[in-house]
């Protein structure tokens, strides 16, 4: 079992590497995942993350937009994972089934060493502009 520290990670490059993991038969654990960051002007990303929840036209229909850190990690990397026949054996929904991730860290890993992801560091950006999943789904909570 992997565990990943997201605090400071690149939400895309993140998800492309835990995909990769889990598809090889990994069990992935990710802690801290409000932490990671998504690259771009935050008034732009936010501007894009209002406009797909304005598209939803009502409560049951979907796009279902998660509202969480941690469930947008999780939808985040369902994206990269194969999805052509999505049935109980095929090998995307294995995979999906071997990922978990939390907000914070939770008691049963406090023990484990949890592992960064070389080339997803937010140090990779030659600018500054990011915003974190936290500020962006607080944002959501406020409103503005």
């Amino acid at each position: 079992m992997k565990v990943i520290d997201a605090s400071g990670l690149i939400l895309g490059r993140m998800a492309t590497k835990v995909a990769k993991l889990a598809l090889q038969g990994e069990e992935v654990r990710i802690v801290n995942c409000e932490k990671a960051v998504i690259s771009g002007k935050p008034e732009i990303v936010w501007r894009e993350y209002k406009k797909k929840l304005d598209r939803r036209s009502g409560t049951r229909a979907g796009p279902f937009i998660p509202k969480r850190a941690d469930m947008y990690v999780k939808r985040t990397i369902r994206g990269m994972l194969p999805k052509k026949h999505w049935s109980e054996e095929s090998r995307g929904r294995k995979a999906y089934s071997r990922i978990r991730c939390y907000l914070g860290v939770p008691t049963e890993l406090k023990n484990e060493k949890p592992e960064t992801i070389q080339g997803a560091s937010v140090d990779k950006l030659k600018t500054a502009n990011y915003i974190t999943l936290n500020k962006l789904m607080n944002k959501i909570k406020g409103g503005k």
